[in-house]
Parts: C-alpha cells; structure tokens; sequence
C-alpha cells in the first residue's frame, strides 16, 4: 500500500507543478522573471513552490 500512496501524492504533487508552471508562463511577467521562476520551480519543487505562491508573479 506504501507504494500507491506514494505515487499517488507524487503525480498530485507534479500536477501542481506543472499548474504553477503553466500560471508563470501566462503571467504578465517579463520573460526573465518568467524563466527564473520556472527553473525555481524545477530545481527546487518544494521550496520553490511555497517561494512561487508568496512572492511570484501575480495576474
């Protein structure tokens, strides 16, 4: 069961992911700011993630 639940919170967790990349990608943000916050995203999923949703692009 340990492995279910593992995959199943980690394709929740890329789905979120790929949302915030998407949400970065259509923001109004320049497009420096827009690939810095990408390969935030990438490198640093989690932390990067609580970054991104506090001080990230808005719009």
């Amino acid at each position: 069961m340990g492995v279910e639940v593992g995959g199943l919170l980690g394709l929740i967790w890329l789905i979120i992911i790929i949302w915030a990349i998407l949400k970065v990608a259509k923001s109004g943000a320049g497009t420096l700011s827009k690939v810095l916050w990408i390969l935030i995203l990438l490198l640093f999923p989690v932390v990067g993630l609580i970054i991104w949703f506090f001080l990230g692009p808005k719009g």
